[in-house]
């Protein structure tokens, strides 16, 4: 029977017409496995992944494993990305029985949806093996199958535990972070930790915030540094902006092709921010381009951002990007061919597979001569038109609440250092960024707007929606945080209030549904699903945890209204996570980040103006703010935008206020004044 062909999620469409009798994460399924007596099995995966291709092309397309599935289990497709809360459970299950995890997984459970035997990916024989042992232990081991259940339930609950110790996140933790990645960094080749290597945007972000409050020059370089590496390395597409998932080797040489929309969205705040403190021209280069490769590569019109790109095409990882020489001189012809291959690094022996190279950037483009820099773009255009005629990789069009929000931030911040640096920019690059920020600002409109329209659905958040309609997966608590961070980023960028008042019920929706006891949150609301433990993870992983991302929303949301006691319930969440943040910082980067912007303040500026968008004390303010500063402009008294309350001009000029911790400076009107406000200069 095909029960996945209404499901929302391209993942579970991907494996409708399989011979295995699917069924979606339903009540219904746990009764027809206990109405037959028989395990279920539970597969997780998403539609980017590449090894859970494999997989299903292996296994699940098989007739031969289909009809031991259908005879011996009741099986339920799960995306991962759709439930991260079923995610979370039984990969912390699989986590503590192999001691590793990952995707796809594979659980088989009682009816009751106790796990009692985790794993990965299995070749289709080893899994015929462990379907066949399985199906022999339920029927004549069963006691022994319920006990190993049981403990592993105990011990994934007490891995999720809410009620720990906890401590104020100070100044000295925060240091002692700092301290403990530079002990890890890689000092050759950026980044933390041997291959596979990922992207520490959620570090980089924490690092350079340090970097703002203490001056520390190390911090900055760890960032400058992994920042420039990851950015020549074949983990960032040379041709269309964007960054792979990670790299298979330390040096960022060879990426795993799928591209995350959560990944390039907290690259772009990297990129932005590193920008915006230095000048740095590659940093500006990289913004723009990932900027453009989110508008261009993972919006929908009339919707949000699609979840990803997808690592095959046809079958076959990487056929879209990567080139050979002979390649190269077809398109460009012998003398640019030459040239490009020198600059991209594409030699006749490659860098991948069957001679192929990934392209990188093997050569400065940034600091050299206009001209150098104009013939560059002109092979990256032709290079990417003959590109866009290959076999294209497979978009997961699903719009996820939590990732757009993160999208949606990158692109406000954006925009508001673009329309600062603007004047900076060099004559050949000013027409393409106008071009981008154009775009983009679309984009991101388009995907706040779709999120409030559609995913919003009576006062509750829903996780997912694809083609316009909203799937029935309840938000999580990164959605929420996620999404009020945006609207609180969309309230600064528009001046409007009705995404404040948005973020507002958002949070409030937080801290009465998702509220642990001890000051922190659980992950899922208290009138959601029961899964057979309640998740509350406190780490920051790929993405931020849904504790850190609510955090962020709160510190944001309460220097934006001046109501204290969503600061209060930021700090107690934060003391929390504080007590593994000096010993773990590369697993709490959002929650380090969070906490430098509450150690600033964070500082509340307001513009009262004419011209919030082009203002040269608007500009100045976020050219120099300090980390986490909230930055409103408009006019006086505008409804709905407390922070423009009751502050009228200075003799009749654009004004600007600054405080700090609800202490104010004296209002400025010289653009100079502000700057040392702001940075104590």
């Amino acid at each position: 029977m095909n029960r996945l062909a209404d499901a929302t999620s391209p993942y579970l469409l991907q494996h409708k017409d399989n011979p295995v009798d699917w069924w979606p994460w339903c009540d219904e399924a746990f009764a027809e496995a206990k109405r037959r007596d028989v395990p279920v099995l539970i597969s997780v995966g998403y539609a980017a992944c590449h090894w859970c291709h494999v997989m299903a092309h292996e296994s699940f397309e098989n007739e031969q494993v289909g009809a031991l599935m259908n005879e011996n289990f009741v099986s339920i497709k799960v995306d991962r990305e759709e439930r991260p809360d079923v995610d979370a459970v039984y990969m912390t299950a699989t986590q503590a029985m192999t001691g590793q995890g990952g995707w796809p997984m594979t659980v088989f459970a009682t009816p009751d949806g106790t796990p009692f035997f985790c794993g990965t990916y299995f070749p289709r024989p080893n899994f015929l093996r462990l379907l066949q042992s399985v199906t022999t232990a339920w029927r004549d081991q069963r006691d022994a199958v319920l006990r190993q259940g049981a403990a592993v339930v105990e011990a994934i609950g007490g891995a999720q535990a809410v009620g720990g110790p906890s401590t104020p996140l100070t100044a000295d933790l925060l240091d002692a972070a700092a301290v403990q990645l530079a002990k890890e960094y890689d000092e050759t080749h950026g980044g933390f930790g041997g291959a596979p290597k990922f992207p520490p945007h959620m570090n980089l972000l924490f690092l350079l915030r340090h970097h703002q409050r203490t001056g520390s020059d190390r911090s900055l370089e760890m960032v400058r540094h992994s920042c420039e590496a990851m950015a020549r390395g074949g983990i960032h597409d040379q041709l269309a902006g964007g960054f792979a998932r990670y790299s298979v080797d330390a040096h960022w040489t060879v990426p795993h092709f799928e591209k995350m929309l959560y990944d390039n969205a907290l690259l772009l705040r990297v990129y932005t921010h590193l920008w915006r403190l230095t000048g740095d021209p590659m940093a500006r280069r990289v913004a723009r381009d990932t900027a453009r490769f989110l508008a261009d590569e993972l919006h929908r019109p009339g919707e949000g951002f699609a979840s990803a790109l997808d690592a095959d095409t046809e079958g076959v990882e990487g056929l879209t990007y990567v080139w050979t020489p002979g390649q190269l001189a077809e398109v460009l012809g012998d003398e640019d061919a030459r040239w490009a291959a020198d600059l991209f690094d594409v030699t006749e022996s490659g860098s991948f597979e069957h001679g192929t190279s990934v392209l990188r950037l093997a050569r400065d483009v940034d600091d050299v001569a206009p001209e150098i820099r104009q013939r560059r773009q002109d092979v990256v255009s032709r290079l990417l038109v003959a590109r866009d005629a290959r076999p294209q990789p497979a978009r997961d069009d699903k719009v996820v609440a939590a990732w757009n929000g993160l999208a949606i931030t990158a692109i406000t911040e954006f925009q508001q250092v673009a329309a600062g640096y603007a004047q900076d920019a060099p004559g050949d690059d000013a027409n393409l960024m106008e071009g981008v920020t154009i775009v983009a600002d679309g984009a991101m409109r388009d995907a706040a707007e779709h999120l409030a329209r559609v995913h919003l659905v009576d006062g509750r958040l829903r996780r997912t929606s694809r083609d316009g309609r909203v799937g029935e997966s309840a938000g999580v608590l990164e959605d929420y945080g996620c999404v009020a961070e945006a609207f609180c980023a969309m309230h600064q960028l528009t001046g409007e209030g009705r995404w404040l008042a948005l973020a507002g019920q958002l949070l409030d929706v937080a801290l009465e549904r998702f509220a642990a006891p001890d000051g922190g949150f659980y992950d899922t609301a208290d009138d959601a699903e029961r899964l057979v433990t309640r998740p509350a993870d406190p780490t920051d992983n790929a993405s931020p945890s849904g504790r850190s991302a609510i955090v962020a929303a709160l510190v944001a949301y309460a220097a934006l209204t001046g109501e204290n006691r969503y600061r209060e319930a930021a700090e107690a969440a934060l003391a929390t996570v504080a007590p593994i943040v000096a010993r773990h910082p590369r697993f709490t980067g959002y929650a380090a980040t969070v906490g430098e912007a509450l150690l600033s303040g964070p500082y509340e500026v307001a513009v009262v103006t004419d011209d919030p968008a082009g203002d040269p004390l608007v500009l100045a303010a976020h050219r120099h703010a300090p980390p986490g500063a909230v930055i409103v402009a408009g006019r006086p008294d505008q409804p709905g935008v407390p922070l423009l309350a009751d502050r009228p001009t200075v003799e009749g000029r654009p004004t600007a206020y600054a405080c700090r911790g609800f202490v104010c400076e004296r209002p400025v009107t010289d653009v100079a004044d502000l700057v040392a406000q702001l940075t104590g200069r």
